[in-house]
């Protein structure tokens, strides 16, 4: 039986790391549950929650190459969400461009303003000062 995206599967922990554990499937098809995905609460040692051996109901999140899956344990019983993707711009497709909210466009813009401010300031502080001073040549 081919395991789908979004199914529920039994597997059994076949090894543990300190960036999650690996699951196997059965059929020749293995994944991992990071830890991010190991519990609802904040996991520090994946060792407290699973154990080498043990059997485990996880959710299949993403496919990889290779019959190898991103697995969830802390998805299992809860409906599908979306994945939040942005939205790329139609049209051109630009890769020059920046997507909009993208860090690159946000920070052009946050340098575009702090240099108009900064300019802003020079002007004021330079008319309180009465302005650029002139040498007088003698």
């Amino acid at each position: 039986m081919p395991i789908e995206i979004g199914s529920e599967v039994e597997g059994k922990v076949t090894g543990i790391t300190n960036y999650g554990a690996f699951i196997d499937l059965g059929g020749g098809a293995v994944g991992l549950v990071h830890i991010s995905q190991i519990a609802d609460s904040f996991v520090t040692d994946i060792k407290q929650h699973l154990k080498v051996g043990d059997v485990v109901k996880v959710k299949v999140m993403a496919s990889t190459k290779d019959n190898k899956f991103d697995l969830s344990i802390k998805q299992v019983g809860k409906a599908n969400l979306p994945v939040f993707r942005p939205r790329r711009p139609a049209g051109g497709g630009s890769k020059d461009k920046p997507i909009p909210g993208s860090f690159e466009d946000k920070i052009t813009q946050f340098l575009k303003v702090s240099e108009e401010r900064l300019l802003d300031l020079k002007r004021n502080l330079e008319g309180k000062q009465g302005g650029k001073k002139k040498k007088r040549v003698k």
